[in-house]
């Protein structure tokens, strides 16, 4: 006799708390559902959306949670910031294609501009949103599949 019972489910994994702070206290604003799309409200503003990579457990996405608020400041005025619920994060991946996770996204109107996926150095971050924001490119992605 066989056992025929379905593998577990994979456990998924809670976002560290981090990322909660980043609109609690820091107020950005948290995209909860897959219509929420500010960016195309004004075609002259350019965002950066957090994707935590919901379930993952990557321990990557604290870094980036503590990161994104030195790179806003940094950045300041040329970037207004989100966090990307689950289903906001699910609607950007099917936008934009697969990424590694945890990830930044860069928006302007209804252009994609690029994304910088994982943990980079302050001044890779630094030079590759300056190229991003500075492209008229409608898909730049960079990473590749997750």
């Amino acid at each position: 006799m066989t056992d025929l019972a379905p593998p577990p489910a994979k456990q998924r994994l809670p976002l560290p708390p981090l990322v909660d702070l980043l609109t609690e206290v820091h107020g950005y604003l948290r995209l909860d559902h897959a219509v929420d799309r500010p960016w195309l409200d004004d075609a002259a503003k350019s965002w950066v959306v957090f994707l935590p990579g919901h379930g993952k457990g990557n321990a990557e996405t604290a870094d980036v949670a503590v990161i994104l608020p030195e790179l806003v400041r940094a950045l300041h005025p040329r970037l207004t910031p989100a966090v990307a619920g689950e289903a906001a994060e699910r609607a950007i991946l099917t936008l934009t294609g697969m990424m590694s996770l945890p990830a930044l996204v860069f928006l302007r109107g209804d252009r994609m501009l690029g994304s910088i996926p994982r943990v980079r150095d302050w001044d890779d971050y630094l030079q590759r949103i300056g190229e991003i924001l500075e492209s008229d490119v409608e898909s730049n992605l960079e990473g590749g599949a997750a």
